[in-house]
């Protein structure tokens, strides 16, 4: 707040001083030299205060407490949600996608899917690995790839 107060002080003083509004009301003249020096001290000052006091450290943040973890935060469930989420991947074995058209027919139907996260799909290998959000009969994963006339060989 002190670098506003002095700069507000400067600003209403100094700039009508310097723009001549005072010659008329109190003749106040200000030769255009004493204005540029002014207005440089003043630069100075306001640049040399925000200095100093960014530079002050009230206190160092070694006395804050650390917060600590709830009584109920559970790592147990943690890493077990984990593990779940890793499980949560299937392959399937697809015949008859030739190009990357049928990769994109095969992708957008998967992922049409309400448990489908994101599906990767490859003609040239004839896979499509899920990435699931949540547990999926094997069969509705086979009638969507057979809705669009490519046949399932496995789901891994």
């Amino acid at each position: 707040y002190e670098n506003l107060f002095w700069a507000f002080f400067y600003n209403i003083i100094g700039i009508p001083l310097a723009a001549g509004v005072f010659i008329s009301v109190l003749g106040w003249k200000m030769n255009p030299m004493f204005g540029a020096a002014a207005m440089s001290l003043s630069s100075f000052c306001v640049v040399s205060n925000a200095l100093r006091l960014n530079g002050l450290k009230i206190r160092s943040g070694k006395h804050d407490r650390k917060k600590s973890l709830p009584e109920e935060f559970n790592f147990e469930e943690i890493k077990r949600n984990i593990k779940e989420n890793q499980n949560m991947k299937k392959t399937m074995k697809i015949e008859g996608m030739m190009c990357q058209h049928c990769e994109k027919r095969v992708k957008k139907a998967l992922e049409a899917l309400p448990e489908v996260d994101n599906a990767v799909v490859s003609h040239e290998e004839g896979t499509a690995i899920l990435t699931l959000n949540a547990a999926v009969v094997d069969d509705v994963l086979k009638k969507a790839v057979e809705d669009e006339d490519y046949s399932v060989t496995e789901i891994a």
